[in-house]
């Protein structure tokens, strides 16, 4: 990896000089990634995960899983479907979860909120901590229902961490109700060690829109892809329940599909600019959210094809407004921000309410940063109303937030002089994002 700049630098972020035309070949997806090492470590047996992404977050989650006593070892291995290809694969070897274990989330809501539930499952005390922000991001409803189905979890009364589960090898399991409307992440993280409960787990969402539907679908199909029973609203069961039966998860062979979701401001280059961005391997079925910027984006001015060679996304530079309910897919609303404030005509985003408690206020950092290069962002009660203005150069913050940061690399491209702050920040789901950008800008890519 080529050298990135120091959290305090400023990145210059280099605007396009014509229509973007690369081939950019995305990191896999971290969701995918840091749920197949969670399934892989409950398993009876060993298992891989191919083409896992190497990035802050998963480092964070396999190192966590080492230090309960799983064995990850890192390697370059071919598939063993037979054919030719190979590429980087983790090999996870279950083992007795023991404690004493300190786990260091960062500020991976995936690890501070899967974890937990497993943690009950080993033997002695575990104990999470992470970075400041980590402390402010909602986790009360996972330890509130972890408590319910018979844990002990030492949190001072702050429904937050810095937490110690002290782990009795076993969770009975059972009923619960939980309200999951911040995140989805409070079901999932349930449902995912649910099959290792005495009891499996019946989780009951009981609070208002629950957001990010298509990461439990994904949850559920990656549990019953490992082996495990699990019912479902969409499978005829009751609405807002999801039940998972005890048993043995399987090893399995996993290959992470790329990270649909940080294809995002490569798409956008190509729409901003007129130019022609392909994204190698998109999978034609997914539960991942990112598959709706094809959606998004299109309506907003581009055009794309699924072909052999992966996603073909072409724009015309020409940029529309857009009305749109980003609920299910709220990762999306900083890039779709972006460019929104580069439309000709206004847009709102709406139904990401939740966003305020994500890596950071997002809705706040998104109207403070735009409105900061001349925008005119308004927040709403579950959004944004962008109305697009000229914008100019200046310093775009990114509150240690890697959407912000890729964010405001999208307006640099229209935009001379906006500097980025933090760009590192990046690092979190994808590495080495300066040099890709640069690639895609020279043609390198391509």
């Amino acid at each position: 990896m080529t050298d990135t700049p120091a959290p305090s630098a400023l990145w210059p972020a280099p605007p396009a000089d014509g229509p973007v035309r690369a081939t950019v070949t995305v990191p896999g997806s971290k969701s995918v990634t840091n749920r197949a090492l969670v399934l892989a470590a409950l398993s009876a047996e060993p298992g891989w995960v191919r083409r896992p992404l190497r990035s802050r977050d998963s480092q964070l989650m396999a190192d966590s899983l080492r230090a309960m006593g799983v064995g990850i070892e890192e390697t370059v291995s071919s598939s063993s479907a037979g054919d030719s290809e190979t590429g980087e694969a983790w090999r996870i070897i279950p083992a007795a979860l023991h404690g004493p274990a300190t786990v260091d989330v960062g500020n991976a809501g995936t690890v501070m909120r899967f974890l937990p539930p497993v943690a009950t499952l080993a033997a002695g005390d575990i104990r999470f901590d992470g970075d400041p922000r980590s402390y402010e991001r909602p986790l009360g409803e996972v330890i509130n229902a972890l408590r319910t189905l018979g844990a002990r979890i030492d949190d001072d009364g702050r429904g937050a961490l810095p937490l110690t589960v002290h782990g009795g090898g076993a969770l009975e399991g059972g009923t619960v109700e939980i309200d999951a409307s911040n995140s989805s992440q409070f079901v999932s993280a349930l449902l995912l060690s649910a099959p290792r409960f005495n009891q499996g787990v019946e989780v009951r969402h009981v609070g208002g829109n629950l957001p990010s539907m298509p990461h439990i679908r994904m949850t559920v199909e990656m549990l019953r892809a490992a082996g495990a029973q699990v019912d479902t609203p969409e499978s005829g069961g009751e609405k807002n329940v999801w039940r998972v039966t005890p048993g043995a998860l399987l090893g399995r062979d996993m290959v992470v599909e790329p990270d649909l979701s940080n294809a995002q401001p490569f798409m956008a280059a190509a729409l901003i600019t007129g130019g022609t961005v392909t994204i190698p391997d998109w999978p034609r079925r997914t539960t991942q959210p990112g598959d709706a910027l094809r959606a998004i984006f299109t309506e907003m001015g581009g055009s794309c094809e699924l072909t052999d060679a992966g996603l073909v996304f072409t724009g015309t530079g020409k940029i529309h407004g857009i009305d749109v309910d980003l609920g299910d897919v709220g990762e999306l609303t900083p890039g779709v921000a972006a460019v929104a404030a580069l439309a000709d005509s206004e847009s709102v985003l709406r139904g990401v309410q939740h966003l305020r408690m994500h890596e950071t206020d997002r809705l706040a950092a998104l109207t403070a940063e735009i409105n900061g290069l001349g925008g005119e962002v308004t927040e709403t009660a579950d959004g944004l109303h962008i109305r697009p203005r000229p914008l100019r150069g200046g310093t775009f913050h990114t509150y240690d937030d890697h959407r912000m940061a890729t964010a405001g690399a999208v307006i640099g491209l229209a935009v001379p002089g906006v500097m980025i702050e933090n760009v590192a920040t990046t690092a979190k789901t994808l590495p080495d994002f300066p040099r890709m950008w640069a690639e895609m800008l020279s043609g390198a890519g391509a």
